[in-house]
């Protein structure tokens, strides 16, 4: 669907990071791990990007997570300055590789793959499943809402982006090699993600979000 959103608020939860809420359009449908098209005007020049949800749910409002850097581009810094009452268009959902009510969740996240990591974990422990999530980065993000994950039950295990993604998953499969698998993150992660899997011998489903 095409609309426009409304911004809700903007908060930073990490470094150089910011979480930004909208107001749910009317319609609008969508489940942790899915991902929208966020566009807007930065200097008269047109932006759009991809961001996929952070928000276990989009009842009233949902949520992204946006990493911003010079790297990044002027829209992403735009973004960070945004205000309640603020507008952009959107449009999605988009994505297959999402959260379907799975029994049991293992997600693998590098950088800004924690935006859907926790999104999945509060949702699948609300619905009264196991979480694990592995996340990786040296600038970690959303610790307050992992660290909350871990106190009402999640497995939570979070360590330098360069750590040894075979030993940490190895924990969190916990000797089960069918359980379904996320991994969100940029190509390099992906790559040592599925690598480190096929190592284990991990035969589950796959779910996967590569971010470029």
């Amino acid at each position: 669907m095409n609309a426009t959103v409304t911004v809700v608020s903007v908060h930073d939860v990490g470094p150089d990071t910011v979480a930004i809420e909208f107001e749910t359009p009317a319609e609008f449908s969508a489940l942790p791990g899915q991902f929208v098209k966020l566009a807007g005007e930065v200097d008269g020049e047109e932006y759009a990007r991809f961001y996929t949800l952070s928000s276990p749910d989009v009842e009233d409002s949902f949520e992204v997570t946006v990493g911003v850097s010079e790297e990044g581009g002027p829209f992403s810094r735009h973004l960070a300055a945004l205000e309640p009452g603020d507008t952009l268009e959107m449009q999605g959902p988009f994505g297959s590789d999402h959260y379907e009510g799975e029994s049991r969740v293992v997600v693998l996240a590098g950088g800004p793959g924690v935006g859907p990591a926790v999104g999945i974990g509060e949702r699948a422990l609300a619905d009264g499943h196991d979480v694990a999530i592995v996340y990786l980065d040296d600038a970690p993000a959303h610790e307050t809402r992992l660290e909350e994950l871990a106190a009402v039950g999640a497995t939570v295990m979070m360590n330098d982006a360069d750590a040894d993604l075979v030993v940490h998953l190895r924990d969190a499969l916990s000797g089960a090699r069918d359980d379904t698998v996320f991994v969100y993150g940029f190509a390099d992660f992906v790559d040592r993600a599925t690598a480190a899997l096929d190592e284990l011998g991990h035969d589950g489903e796959l779910k996967v979000e590569n971010f470029g």
